[in-house]
C-alpha cells in the first residue's frame, strides 16, 4: 500500500493531459540545453519519469535526438516504447550511439546509454535481435580489453571523482601504488579517467547480466547495419595486452568470453595487491564476487574452460578460505565448486566443511550472509539433495540464522525445511526444532559472553547489561557446558539432552519473555506444519516415545499460547499421519498409552490428548493391524478406563477448569470402541455408563459446571450402553468395514442404486 501522499502524487500525474505534459516537457528541453544541468533539471526529469510511469498506457513526446544536451533523459526512453516494435527500435536507436567513432558520439551519451540498455535487458530481452547482440558483443570487447592506459586529463581526479585537470598523460597505477603493466581494469586507479576507461567501468558492471540473458534473445531479421571496426578504434593497446590472431577469429560471443575470462583473471591477481585505501579492500572484495560470478557463467556456456579456470578458482580458495571476512567472496567460489567441481574431478569436502560448517557457526549474526548464504542454498537445492549428502548433515547449523532472526529468514525455511527431512534426521530435526527457543537464548549468551554484541541489544530493557543474569552465569558454569556444546552443535548426530531438558529449561526459563526468544517461538508452528506435512514415511513416526517428554518441560520456557498452537498442529497431523499409516498406533502404542495415561494431560493439553485417545479408539484393531491382541486391547482400555473414572469421581484439581465435554465423550467412545471388539469388556463400560446415568440425576457434579455440557456427556452414554447391549450391531456401528466407510454404491454396477438413480434422474430431467 502507498502512502497518503504517495497516492497523491501519483494521481495527479495519472490526471496530466497532454497538452499540459508537451508543454512541460518542452520546458525541460530548455532546461537541458543549458550549460549546467541544476536541482530544477534533476527534479523536472523525476516529475517526468513519474508521468510516464503512472499510467499502463502509453504517452507519446516529441521525438528524441541523440545528442549531449539529452543523453540525461535516456532513461525515460524505454517508457516510450508502446509495442515490441518500438522498443526494438529504441534499442536501435541507442545501438547506433554505441556504434558511432569516438569523435561521432559524445561522451556522456555512451555513459548514459549502457544503463539504459541494461534496463532494456532486465525487462524485455526478446526486443534485442541477433544484430543487436552482435554489435554491443563487440563494443563490449573494446571497452574492456583495450582501454586507455594512462590516466585521463580532466575528466575527474581521486579514482571516480571530478577535478583538477593533468598536463602529462601518467599510467594507470594499480591499488598497492606500483604502475600497471597490463591492461585497464576496474581495480586500477588514477587522478583522472578517460572515457573509454569509464566504459570499461560500466561494461564490467554490466557484464555478467549481459552474459546471462543475451542467449535468450530470438534471432529476429537485421534491424541495423553494423560497421565490424571491433578492436580498430580502441586506444593504444600494450605489448602485453596485445589479443592473439586465433581470438580475432572467433565469433562476437566466443570473443567476448575469451575476453571476460581474461579481464576476470587480470581482476583475480589485481585482488592479491594490498590496497592503500580501506575503501578500495571492500572494492577489491566487491569485483572478487563479481569476477567469479562472471567465470562461473563463462564455463557454464564453454565447458572447455573449466579446465583453464580452476587452477586459480582453487588458488584463490585456498588464499581466502582462512579469513572469514572474505565469507561473501567465498559464496560465489562455492558456487563455482557446486557447478563445476565434479567435470573437474575436484574434492569439495573443505569448501562444505567451509559453508555449512564455519560460516553458520561463526557469523549466524551476519544479516548479509545469512541471506546470501540460504538464497545460494534455495537457488541450488536440487543439486544440493543429490549430490552433496553434507547438506542434511548440518542442518543443526543452519537453523542458527533462523534461531537468531527468526522474521527475516523464515520465508526461506519454508523452501528449505522439506529439503532437510530424512530418514536419517526426522527424529532429530523435529527435537531441534522445538528447541529454537532455547538455541536463540544459547546464542545470545555465546555473542554476549564472547563480547561481541551490546546487552542492550537482545536484552530487554528491564535487565541493563546482562548483569547478574543467571542464565549467562550457567553459560559460563563448567559443569553445564555439556548442554549448552550440544545446543551449539554444528551437526547432526552428536549428543542428546532429552534426559536433562528438565535442568536446561530451567536454566533458561528467565529468557522466555526476550525478543529474539518470543520471534523465535512464534515461527515454530509454521515450521511444524511444514514438517509434518513432509514426514509421509512410518520411520519419521519414530520421534513419538521422547516427544511427551518435550511436551513436558516446555511450557517452563516458552508461553501457554506457543504450547497451545504446538499441540494443536501435533494432534491435527498425528490423525492424518495414523490415518495414512494405522499400524503405527501398534508399533507407538506404548507410548501413546503412557502419554493417555496421565489425566494431567486432560487438563493441560486438552486437544491433543483428545486426539491421541480418539487414534487409540479407532486404529486400535484387528482390522488395522493383524499384530493387535486382546491383551493390548485390554491394557489399553484399562488406561482410559482409569482416567476417565479419576476425572468423573473427584473435582478439578486447583488452578484449572473442567474437562472440555470434547474430551470425556471421546474418552467413553473409545472405551466402548475397545469393548465391542473384545466382548469380555462389555459389561465393566456398561457400568460405568449406568453409574454415570445414576450419578448425573442428583444435580450438578464436580467435574462438569454447564448443564447443557452434562446432558450431552448423559446423552452419548445412553446411546453407547444401548448399542453396547447388542456386541454385533456395536461393533458394526462403531467399527464399521472400509467399504461401509467409503461407500461406491453409486457405481456398483451389481446393486439397483445405479439403476435407481438413471430411472430418477430421466423423470427429473426429461430430454
Amino acid at each position: 500500500m502507498y502512502s497518503h501522499g504517495s497516492e497523491s502524487l501519483i494521481k495527479q500525474a495519472r490526471e496530466i493531459q497532454e497538452p499540459e505534459l508537451q508543454k512541460f516537457y518542452s520546458r525541460l528541453v530548455k532546461l537541458l540545453q543549458g550549460k549546467e544541468l541544476g536541482h530544477e533539471t534533476v527534479d523536472s526529469l523525476q516529475r517526468l519519469h513519474l508521468i510516464l510511469s503512472a499510467t499502463k498506457y502509453t504517452r507519446t513526446l516529441f521525438h528524441f535526438q541523440m545528442n549531449y544536451q539529452i543523453s540525461v533523459s535516456l532513461t525515460l526512453w524505454p517508457q516510450q516504447a508502446g509495442t515490441r516494435a518500438d522498443l526494438s527500435s529504441v534499442c536501435a536507436q541507442l545501438l547506433r550511439g554505441l556504434d558511432n567513432r569516438p569523435s561521432e558520439a559524445p561522451a556522456h551519451s555512451l555513459m548514459h546509454t549502457l544503463p539504459v540498455l541494461n534496463t532494456i535487458l532486465t525487462h524485455s530481452p526478446e526486443c534485442l535481435t541477433e544484430d543487436h547482440i552482435t554489435l554491443l558483443s563487440k563494443r563490449l570487447v573494446d571497452w574492456l580489453r583495450y582501454a586507455s592506459i594512462v590516466q585521463g586529463g580532466g575528466a575527474s581526479s581521486g579514482r571516480f571523482f571530478t577535478g583538477p585537470r593533468s598536463r602529462q598523460p601518467v599510467p594507470i597505477a594499480e591499488l598497492d601504488g606500483m604502475v600497471s603493466g597490463d591492461f585497464f581494469t576496474v581495480l586500477c586507479v588514477g587522478q583522472g579517467f578517460t572515457e573509454d576507461q569509464w566504459m570499461n567501468v560500466y561494461s564490467f558492471s554490466m557484464l555478467h547480466h549481459w552474459l546471462l540473458t543475451y542467449h535468450s534473445v530470438s534471432n529476429g531479421n537485421s534491424t541495423i547495419e553494423t560497421d565490424d571496426r571491433s578492436e580498430v578504434d580502441g586506444s593504444v593497446v600494450s605489448m602485453v595486452s596485445a589479443t592473439s590472431s586465433s581470438s580475432r577469429l572467433l565469433p562476437p560471443k566466443e570473443r567476448l568470453r575469451e575476453k571476460a575470462f581474461q579481464y576476470c583473471q587480470r581482476l583475480i591477481e589485481q585482488s592479491d595487491r594490498k590496497a592503500q585505501k580501506k575503501t578500495d579492500t571492500e572494492l577489491q572484495k566487491a569485483c572478487l564476487v563479481e569476477a567469479v560470478c562472471i567465470l562461473d557463467c563463462v564455463c557454464v556456456e564453454d565447458a572447455s574452460l573449466v579446465f583453464r579456470t580452476f587452477p586459480f578458482i582453487k588458488a584463490l580458495f585456498g588464499r581466502l578460505s582462512a579469513d572469514l571476512s572474505f565469507a561473501r567472496v567465498l559464496l560465489p567460489i562455492a558456487q563455482f565448486y557446486l557447478n563445476h567441481g565434479e567435470m573437474a574431478a575436484v574434492d569439495c569436502e573443505s569448501v562444505w566443511k567451509l559453508v555449512f560448517g564455519q560460516f553458520p557457526a561463526e557469523l549466524f549474526s551476519d544479516p548479509f550472509l545469512a541471506h546470501e548464504l540460504l538464497r545460494f542454498l534455495r537457488l541450488n537445492l536440487e543439486k544440493f539433495q543429490l549430490g552433496v549428502p553434507q547438506y542434511t548433515h548440518f542442518f543443526p547449523n543452519l537453523l542458527k540464522f533462523l534461531a537468531w532472526d527468526s522474521p527475516a529468514v523464515v520465508d526461506d525455511f519454508v523452501d528449505l525445511l522439506p529439503s532437510l527431512v530424512t530418514p536419517a534426521t526426522a527424529v532429530e530435526l523435529l527435537h531441534t526444532l522445538l528447541d529454537l527457543p532455547c538455541l536463540s537464548a544459547t546464542l545470545i549468551f555465546l555473542l554476549l559472553h564472547s563480547q561481541f554484541i551490546s546487552p542492550s541489544t537482545c536484552l530487554p530493557i528491564s535487565e541493563p547489561g546482562g548483569r547478574g543474569l543467571l542464565s549467562l552465569d550457567a553459560f559460563r558454569n563448567p559443569s553445564f557446558r555439556g548442554l549448552f556444546l550440544f545446543m551449539l552443535r554444528g551437526e547432526a548426530g552428536s549428543g542428546d539432552t532429552i534426559d536433562r531438558l528438565s535442568t536446561l529449561h530451567d536454566l533458561l526459563a528467565e529468557a522466555a519473555d526476550w525478543p529474539r526468544v518470543v520471534q523465535c517461538a512464534q515461527t515454530i508452528p509454521v515450521l511444524l506444519h511444514i514438517y509434518f506435512n513432509t514426514v509421509t514415511d512410518e520411520t519419521a513416526m519414530s520421534y513419538i516415545p521422547s516427544l511427551k517428554k518435550k511436551l513436558q518441560f516446555y511450557p517452563k520456557l516458552i508461553t501457554p499460547s506457543f504450547s497451545y498452537c504446538f499441540c494443536r498442529v501435533f494432534s491435527c497431523h498425528l490423525l492424518r499421519m495414523c490415518k495414512l499409516h494405522p499400524s503405527l498406533v501398534v508399533d507407538q502404542s506404548h507410548e501413546l498409552l503412557e502419554f493417555a495415561g496421565i489425566p494431567g494431560n486432560v487438563y493441560s493439553k486438552e486437544e491433543l490428548y483428545t486426539h491421541v485417545v480418539w487414534v487409540l479408539g479407532e486404529y486400535l484393531s484387528v482390522s488395522c493391524d493383524s499384530r493387535c491382541s486382546v491383551s493390548l486391547i485390554t491394557s489399553c482400555f484399562e488406561t482410559l478406563e482409569a482416567v476417565l473414572f479419576e476425572i468423573t469421581s473427584s473435582g478439578t484439581p486447583p488452578g484449572t477448569v473442567c474437562p472440555a465435554p470434547r474430551v470425556i465423550t471421546t474418552l467413553m467412545s473409545a472405551l466402548a470402541k475397545l469393548a465391542s471388539r473384545s466382548h469380555d469388556l462389555i459389561p465393566r463400560v456398561s457400568l460405568f455408563l449406568s453409574k454415570l446415568r445414576t450419578v448425573t440425576r442428583g444435580g450438578s457434579v464436580a467435574w462438569c459446571s454447564d448443564e447443557e455440557d452434562l446432558v450431552a456427556i448423559v446423552t452419548r452414554g445412553e446411546e453407547l450402553w444401548s448399542l453396547l447391549k447388542a456386541p454385533s450391531v456395536a461393533q458394526s456401528v462403531l467399527t464399521p468395514s472400509p467399504h461401509i466407510t467409503t461407500p461406491q454404491w453409486h457405481r456398483d454396477t451389481n446393486v439397483a442404486m445405479p439403476l435407481q438413480l438413471r430411472a430418477l434422474t430421466s423423470l427429473t430431467h426429461p430430454q
